[in-house]
């Protein structure tokens, strides 16, 4: 069963058809009980939306035909991980939702106030999806995600405190370009005004971004686009291991299975060739055994070794 915000936001999706819905067939639609059913709509009358009921065998409910709809009572922070759920979802991370999650996304924008709408819409324009090369989940302080975001809408200049993997926590002055969501990472892509150069910058090692008033034209990034940029950053960063692995399966299936970790090129109608860049073998050692086909490994040797270790350890369980 979907946790209670989930379940209300569902709710209220399927109420907002209008349409009479009998008790039984809401509540099975939702996976709860009828009481259960009782109490969340309830709680959307507490927020505000009028929702008529109608006692009897054939009981049911419905949205009261003409109601104007109250905005969104949900915060800040909601409102963006609400947004960025959504988003995700859109995005293709969970397989079938992508069209409903548009639906709903664009039903909630519509009813958040106005304060609210501005700062989701701005992450979402200015958000581009990268996909997912099994880096570890990173947490990222909400305000600090959709100050950045307003600044690369409005063009504005960005000052903020940034600690890099070796620890020298510096000050910089950027002309922020684009935010890209790379796996469970955030970068901004931006122009370093004290450098005189583009760089991407990790969202959670930024601190206290401060937009500085001060718009400035944007200037052509030297790539394709921004999530293009970041992956070009990361192929440059010293990582011991690059994988190459014969797939016997066609490109579509694999890349369907596992084409989020690593790249998929066909190789014939049967067959395909999957390349990943990494700092750690435990990535592509469950990337192939997810594509749930027969592989041979091409390169690197250390990583027979890491299958071989795997398997006697599958083997003993």
């Amino acid at each position: 069963m979907a946790n209670t915000s989930t379940r209300t936001l569902r709710l209220l999706s399927l109420l907002q058809t209008h349409r009479y819905w009998q008790g039984g067939e809401l509540a099975e639609r939702l996976g709860v009980s009828v009481r259960t059913l009782r109490r969340d709509i309830e709680r959307l009358r507490e927020l505000g939306y009028p929702v008529q009921a109608q006692r009897g065998v054939d009981g049911g409910y419905q949205l009261a035909a003409g109601a104007a709809l109250p905005p969104l009572v949900i915060d800040d922070e909601e409102a963006v991980a609400l947004a960025v759920g959504l988003q995700t979802a859109v995005q293709g991370a969970v397989e079938g939702i992508a069209e409903s999650s548009v639906r709903v996304l664009a039903k909630v924008v519509q009813v958040m106030p106005t304060r609210l709408r501005h700062r989701v819409e701005a992450l979402r324009t200015m958000t581009v999806p990268a996909g997912w090369d099994g880096q570890a989940a990173t947490s990222v302080d909400p305000d600090v995600l959709t100050t950045v975001a307003l600044a690369c809408r409005d063009h504005e200049r960005l000052r903020f405190t940034y600690t890099p993997a070796d620890g020298r926590r510096t000050d910089r002055h950027v002309e922020p370009h684009r935010l890209v969501r790379l796996g469970r990472r955030w970068y901004l892509v931006a122009y370093d005004l004290t450098r005189h150069d583009w760089r991407n910058f990790r969202v959670d090692r930024l601190v206290e971004p401060e937009g500085t008033g001060s718009r400035f034209r944007p200037r052509a990034l030297p790539a394709a686009d921004a999530a293009e940029f970041v992956r070009a950053a990361m192929d440059n960063l010293p990582r011991p291991y690059r994988v190459e692995a014969l797939v016997e399966a066609p490109a579509v299936t694999v890349r369907r299975r596992v084409g989020h970790w690593c790249t998929v090129e066909e190789v014939d109608a049967g067959r395909c060739r999957i390349r990943m860049v990494t700092h750690s073998l435990h990535w592509p050692a469950m990337a192939l055994g997810m594509a749930g086909v027969e592989f041979r490994v091409l390169a690197p040797p250390e990583l027979r070794d890491e299958l071989r270790e795997w398997a006697a350890r599958f083997h003993r369980a």
